[in-house]
């Protein structure tokens, strides 16, 4: 009856928020996952409400702590956090936001028992401005998946001065991995998903395969990378067949060594002997 219109009336009164504005808290994907070992990012924006009316009387907010949570519906009161910034401690989870709009966190070496909801809140000087999307990020962690290497060329076409990067990833993870390289079982210095090869020599030719670091079953199928030689100016210029003496000059440019090769039994078999001069051959 009309003590509770009362009520009700009163309630509208004691609290009034500024037009189109409320709290907000956007993650740009709800589930993601990770290969065990690797870096993972949740990248996270929020936008706090800056105040509120309270009988007629504006009282400006400010954050004054945010933090993430994991497996938690709101984040608040004592519940265990994996970053809170009233809290200072070295940890796997680094924040890379602020106190203003961005909420981003990396989790460095992530494990499988991290797998599960994050959820990051923000709160203010006043209770009204406290605010957590519970519907969070869902990570899935997977130790036991296989790698697989990819080109930056058509591999099949590796000319000797060029250049190509061999990039290895999983269906799983985008993100940042610290992996083992090899060629032909040789472990390589490089530790990035990403291997640059530049200016290729012969030397480069081989199996490369990778693996998370210290994960065996992880190792990718082998990739078989071949460089070819590259000539610039390869002169065939005096030639002498059994009939006589005879003054040919034959220039080959952007030739591999085993398209000279064939050129040279080509030309045996028309009964023709070759003298050369090089000026750039093939190590």
């Amino acid at each position: 009856g009309p003590v509770w219109s009362r009520v009700l009336f009163i309630s509208v009164l004691i609290l009034v928020f500024p037009a189109a504005e409320v709290p907000n808290i956007i993650y740009p994907f709800t589930s993601t996952c990770a290969v065990e070992g690797s870096t993972l990012t949740l990248p996270c924006s929020f936008t706090p409400l800056t105040s509120v009316t309270v009988w007629r009387k504006t009282i400006y907010l400010k954050i004054v702590r945010v933090v993430w949570c994991r497996n938690h519906q709101i984040c608040n009161g004592e519940t265990p956090t994996v970053y809170d910034s009233e809290i200072q401690r070295t940890s796997r989870f680094q924040y890379l936001g602020d106190m203003e709009t961005v909420c981003t966190l990396q989790i460095r070496n992530i494990q499988s028992y991290d797998g599960g909801t994050f959820r990051f809140r923000m709160e203010t000087n006043d209770t009204v401005g406290h605010f957590t999307n519970q519907t969070g990020v869902t990570v899935k962690v997977s130790d036991g998946v296989q790698m697989e290497i990819s080109s930056s060329g058509n591999h099949s076409e590796l000319r000797k001065g060029g250049a190509v990067t061999l990039r290895c990833s999983s269906h799983c993870a985008t993100h940042r991995l610290e992996v083992t390289w090899f060629r032909d079982g040789h472990a390589l210095p490089e530790s990035g998903p990403a291997l640059q090869l530049s200016p290729l020599t012969a030397e480069h030719s081989g199996n490369y395969t990778c693996r998370l670091k210290a994960k065996a079953r992880t190792t990718s199928q082998p990739f078989s990378l071949k460089v070819e030689g590259l000539e610039g100016a390869f002169d065939l210029n005096v030639g002498t067949s059994r009939h006589g003496a005879a003054a040919l000059g034959v220039s080959f440019n952007r030739r591999t060594k085993k398209e000279l090769e064939t050129v040279w039994r080509s030309e045996v078999r028309h009964g023709v002997v070759w003298k050369e001069r090089r000026s750039l051959i093939d190590g």
